[in-house]
């Protein structure tokens, strides 16, 4: 029998074939779009996302895309994307990943079709990536042959001897941050507005002194406390008690569970490194999106393994100005292996060999919002400073509430979930508040942090008074929506379970 040739095949997802023979799902213009650094890059990549500019564009089996962009030089720009990756290379002087002419590349091919034709990759971009694939190939040998090892003894007790006196350079910062939450216990909490943010600060300088970035950073989020309106001395004695339990827990860490250890030391700051075997799953990408942190931008992207059912966490920094380079197309899922982090929940993970098939999907399983609070407590007994835990809710409904909205059971009021849309849940602030007795226990507030983001809105839009299955954090706070899925797009009779993802981030 003779195989057929890529012409030959009949694509599914919409999508090119992988070398693995699974399909590679075409990227949607929405996916492409949340790749971008930042707002001027995604208009100038949108600008660029025609077919005028472009020149020799191209795409092979592997999930390779190239093409030659027209700039204000003589010489055209000589783009190329790997998908698998995702990775970028471009002759343009940008130091943003991606720049611009990745950008529109990646929109012209999410729109025209018949921009590209299947074909070996153009020169340069053939030797671009084959250097990738070689150097991603050499990694992942040398990983398996114990590269680490052959450092030698001399290293590992350099090594050792480092992490000691950071661990007693730590040590000492605790038991002075004990001593000055003892001294503020004393004096009477209601007097720290007196103080100022100058105290918190000086404190947490010296955590930083003492190499505990993490313990510096809980500092500082106590000095904000005292300006957080009303009620704020009981926040204040809870996050001390907290505070409390983390230093007592680093200075007892060696009566501790190796898991209860692990997410000790991170607590604190030390650097950890993703070990154990490896997880390989189809990984649905659930969202991503950048948090600023003083000079360093964090970008975190959630992913959800369909046969091992894990939540996993991807982490990326990025300083100076610059975005994190890291960046997954969100509502793909990408066959990959990734390496859990120590801790509890282990929800960390570094992504390590990605096989080349991405494919679309449809949400993860999802529990009621009634259950997502017993989910947030049992994930408090591995760490019991977690602010948040991931969770999807399925066929709930946004409705407002007297301090702001919430997410409630489609099944847990018949009237709501049957008459309700989108004007009458605006309107019907008092209606929603006779509804409360029948929704008591089975609605979640939507956390403060999410109702000025535009995100709210879109996920109302998308509900129309209708359940939806949305994925995002449960925490003390509330629930935090990062993604939802368009209920009107899903599979026939599927209600919620199929659908495009709307980022709500």
């Amino acid at each position: 029998m003779v195989a057929p040739t890529v012409g030959d095949m009949q694509l599914s997802h919409g999508g090119e074939f992988s070398p693995t023979g699974a399909p590679v799902a075409r990227w949607s213009v929405e996916q492409v779009l949340a790749l971008a650094p930042d707002a001027a890059s995604r208009k100038a990549g949108t600008r660029l996302g025609a077919a005028g500019p472009w020149s020799g564009t191209g795409c092979d089996a592997t999930g390779a895309v190239w093409g030659l962009c027209k700039g204000s030089g003589s010489t055209p720009y000589r783009t190329v994307v790997d998908t698998t990756g995702p990775a970028y290379s471009c002759s343009c002087p940008s130091r943003k990943f991606p720049c611009k002419h990745a950008l529109g590349l990646l929109l012209l091919r999410a729109s025209d079709d018949a921009a590209f034709r299947p074909a070996e990759p153009a020169d340069w971009a053939g030797t671009w990536l084959a250097g990738r694939r070689a150097r991603a190939a050499q990694k992942g040998g040398s990983a398996g042959a114990g590269g680490d090892s052959a450092r030698g003894p001399a290293d590992a007790a350099a090594a050792r001897k480092r992490a000691e006196r950071r661990a007693e350079r730590v040590s000492g910062g605790a038991l002075e941050l004990e001593q000055r939450l003892a001294d503020l216990l004393r004096g009477g909490l209601a007097a720290t507005d007196r103080s100022g943010y100058g105290l918190w600060e000086e404190t947490a300088a010296r955590m930083v002194d003492a190499q505990a970035p993490g313990l510096a950073a809980r500092v500082r989020e106590l000095g904000a406390i005292t300006g957080s309106g009303p009620g704020w001395p009981v926040r204040l004695l809870e996050e001390c008690g907290l505070l409390h339990l983390l230093d007592r827990a680093w200075l007892g860490r060696d009566r501790l569970p190796d898991p209860l250890a692990a997410t000790v030391r991170t607590r604190v700051g030390l650097p950890m490194s993703a070990e154990g075997p490896p997880v390989r799953d189809h990984w649905l990408v659930l969202a991503q999106y950048d948090t600023p942190d003083g000079k360093i931008v964090t970008r975190r992207i959630w992913l959800y393994g369909r046969e091992s059912g894990r939540t996993a966490l991807l982490l990326s920094f990025g300083a100076a100005g610059r975005s994190p380079a890291q960046a997954l197309p969100v509502g793909a899922t990408i066959d990959a292996e990734l390496t859990p982090y120590p801790g509890g929940g282990q929800l960390r993970a570094e992504l390590g060999e990605q096989f080349g098939a991405t494919t679309a999907a449809g949400p993860p399983p999802g529990i009621a919002a009634a259950a997502a609070p017993a989910v947030y407590g049992n994930a408090l007994r591995d760490d019991p400073w977690l602010d948040a835990w991931p969770v999807t809710l399925r066929e709930v409904i946004p409705v407002p509430s007297e301090d702001g909205w919430q997410v409630a059971d489609a099944r847990a009021d018949v009237h709501v979930a049957a008459h309700a849309d989108v004007a009458a849940l605006t309107e019907a602030h008092d209606n929603a508040k006779a509804h409360a007795d029948g929704l008591a226990g089975s609605a979640l507030p939507i956390a403060p942090a999410a109702l000025s983001r535009p995100g709210l809105w879109k996920l109302v839009a998308l509900s129309g008074g209708g359940p939806v299955t949305v994925f995002g954090e449960i925490g003390h706070c509330g629930f935090d929506p990062f993604a939802a899925w368009d209920p009107g797009e899903g599979k026939e009779g599927g209600g919620t379970s199929g659908g495009s993802i709307v980022q709500l981030v």
